[in-house]
């Protein structure tokens, strides 16, 4: 299984920088594999961020409660994407945000510690995290956009026309929340396009 993961990893890495230049036994020192049932917490808001986790299998949610006890989930994380609250991991804060699992999910876990040495002692790693993060950024950049400018529904058909796959795994009521709906406008929405389809 071990290896099976960190295949994973790698395979992430060399499409991202398009360099063979690593291996899994070079990275396998820094890492912790984990799995975690569906709907377990991997990290608690208000309380230290410890780790950073890379998804092999299964799919991450990063969230926070609002004033009114309302879930907003900001950002998902399915296989080969990243996930913590960056901030907080690099500067040895509490977590502004909750991180579950949505699904049954394996994950490649590294600490602060162990993600510092990485790119000093594995130098392709410094390309290929600036790289991850230049993506996460530029999505994040076009999600507010989309958000500002977008009808809902607009909004809604185009998140469904890019990710169809995906909006079949997502909880109706966590969807919901990550596109700035109620699950109850949501699923109007749905009700509709299945109207148009038959």
């Amino acid at each position: 299984m071990a290896q099976n993961n960190m295949q994973a990893l790698v395979e992430h890495i060399e499409k991202v920088t398009g360099s063979g230049n690593i291996g899994g036994e070079q990275l396998l020192p820094y890492f912790e594999e984990r799995s975690y049932a569906k709907k377990a917490m991997l990290q608690e808001e208000g309380k230290a961020c410890l780790w950073y986790f890379f998804v092999v299998k299964g799919c991450l949610r990063l969230f926070f409660t609002d004033d009114n006890g309302v879930e907003q989930t900001i950002q998902f994380a399915p296989e080969q994407w990243w996930l913590t609250d960056l901030d907080a991991f690099r500067n040895g804060r509490r977590s502004a945000y909750s991180i579950q699992a949505l699904e049954a999910t394996e994950v490649l876990a590294i600490d602060a510690h162990r993600y510092a040495l990485l790119p000093e002692e594995q130098p392709l790693m410094q390309k290929y995290f600036r790289l991850v993060y230049e993506r996460a950024f530029a999505a994040t950049l076009l999600r507010v956009q989309m958000i500002s400018r977008m009808s809902k529904n607009d909004f809604y058909e185009l998140f469904a026309s890019k990710y169809p796959e995906f909006m079949q795994r997502i909880p109706q009521k966590v969807l919901a929340s990550f596109l700035g709906f109620t699950p109850e406008y949501l699923s109007e929405l749905r009700k509709k396009k299945m109207e148009k389809k038959s």
